[in-house]
């Protein structure tokens, strides 16, 4: 007989301890430790167990077979999944409240209209009047939607088998629950428990299944990690509320790649993608003011061109300010610290407000120069030309080191239609019509 052992799991985190206490270790939830039993295997029963050796699978009799692929018909979301959507795949699609995503899955839908198969929308979070009425914005008149305003999985489960609809939608995977798992919805238990059965759905009915995420303040998938390692594809619908524009970017693809970035615009005809991505951070300015440049930075395998503004102002306060928006102050506060140790600027009663136009962060270190070079100009009420472009990660000696996919920001710059870019001193295979300055250190670009 198997032994059994008797522990405590927490209804809302999962933990598991091995005697009752009345307030979680993990969450801090009180009251919600409860008793279960478990069975221990002898290992006599396992030697015991006969394995089918027919399950066996040799890896070099099959043959590589394209997946098939439903097209959205939308070139920057197409793209993101590696060509479509795969059947019987399923997606994670995550994203701040408000930044889209029910939008987005509504045009997904409105894309897919016309096909025999049905298409099926679940929602535990708006009702069927909500929907519509975000239909009605979007000039979304339906022929195969079908709309469940359900929470329990058991239910979304046999729906999705009786319809076998070509793609269904769960928004969100925070509102469902399970009767096998006894927490309340949202909890690390049942967002793990509801994946694993809309997983098993999407495989045995071949059926695309799409379920959203909303994100914590840090940027991840609210609910266990274990949810990403689950699904197929992973999503992320990021950018500023404020601001039009959207980065659709995967963090995760089974069937593709990960360097991809799709660019959309949010409208008041909902998601828009943008039809020339290399504009989409650069804004349009006539006057030449100090403190602007123009940098360029990569987002997978695409070069994207931002404006990079510094004010640099007399500190009234008795400790200098550092300030940023789209920007690492982290990475701000050590720029500082290099132009006033090696270019010799006088910082320490300044205050430096740095802004990324257009309301999107960037991380690369490929800007560094940029910023350098914005809060040089402010600070001395020089502008930098309009036609150039500024390249370049910035180490603590002051020297600019080299950067990644030279060539193709330099190709990107062309076309755009600039006339100089300075880079750091590096090899290149290519000859550019651009007039191009290279520098080995800052203080070098500083006397110029």
């Amino acid at each position: 007989m198997p032994k059994q052992s008797i522990i405590y799991n927490c209804e809302k985190c999962g933990a598991q301890f091995p005697k009752w206490s009345g307030r979680c270790l993990e969450c801090g939830a009180w009251g919600t430790i409860k008793e279960s039993q478990t069975q221990s295997d002898d290992k006599t029963k396992i030697k015991s167990i006969k394995f089918d050796k027919q399950k066996l699978i040799d890896l070099n009799t099959l043959s590589n077979q394209d997946f098939a692929r439903t097209q959205t018909k939308i070139h920057e979301i197409d793209n993101i999944f590696g060509g479509g959507i795969v059947a019987g795949s399923i997606t994670l699609l995550g994203g701040e409240p408000g930044i889209g995503k029910s939008t987005l899955s509504l045009q997904i839908f409105k894309q897919l209209e016309g096909q025999n198969k049905p298409l099926l929308y679940i929602s535990g979070e708006e009702s069927g009047s909500q929907i519509k009425l975000r239909m009605d914005r979007l000039d979304y008149q339906t022929t195969n939607l079908k709309f469940i305003s359900e929470t329990n999985i058991e239910q979304i489960c046999a729906a999705i088998s009786q319809l076998k609809p070509s793609l269904a939608i769960i928004d969100s995977i925070q509102t469902v629950y399970s009767n096998d798992v006894e927490s309340e919805p949202g909890n690390v238990s049942q967002i793990r428990a509801c994946t694993v059965k809309l997983m098993q759905t999407a495989k045995e009915n071949n059926v695309s299944i799409i379920i959203t995420g909303h994100v914590t303040k840090d940027g991840a998938v609210a609910g266990p990690k274990t949810l990403e390692h689950l699904v197929d594809v992973v999503i992320y619908l990021e950018g500023d509320k404020l601001h039009g524009y959207r980065l659709l970017r995967a963090t995760k693809n089974r069937f593709g790649s990960t360097n991809e970035v799709g660019i959309l615009e949010m409208t008041a005809q909902g998601l828009v993608e943008v039809k020339d991505p290399t504009k989409a951070f650069l804004q349009q300015n006539q006057t030449q003011t100090a403190g602007s440049v123009i940098t360029c930075f990569m987002e997978g395998n695409r070069a994207f061109f931002a404006e990079v503004q510094a004010l640099v102002s007399p500190t009234i306060f008795g400790y200098p300010q550092r300030k940023t928006s789209g920007y690492d102050l982290n990475r701000l506060q050590m720029i500082s610290a290099v132009l006033l140790k090696r270019a010799k600027l006088n910082l320490n009663n300044q205050d430096i407000h740095l802004n990324i136009v257009g309301g999107f962060k960037i991380k690369e270190p490929a800007i560094d120069l940029a910023v350098a070079l914005s809060i040089y100009s402010a600070l001395k009420d020089k502008p930098i030309p309009q036609n150039t472009v500024v390249l370049g990660e910035l180490g603590l000696a002051g020297e600019i080191r080299p950067v990644s996919n030279i060539e193709k920001r330099i190709n990107e710059a062309e076309k755009l239609g600039f006339e100089n870019i300075i880079i750091p001193d590096q090899e290149m295979n290519k000859n550019f019509q651009i007039k191009i300055t290279k520098a080995k250190e800052i203080s070098q670009i500083i006397k110029q």
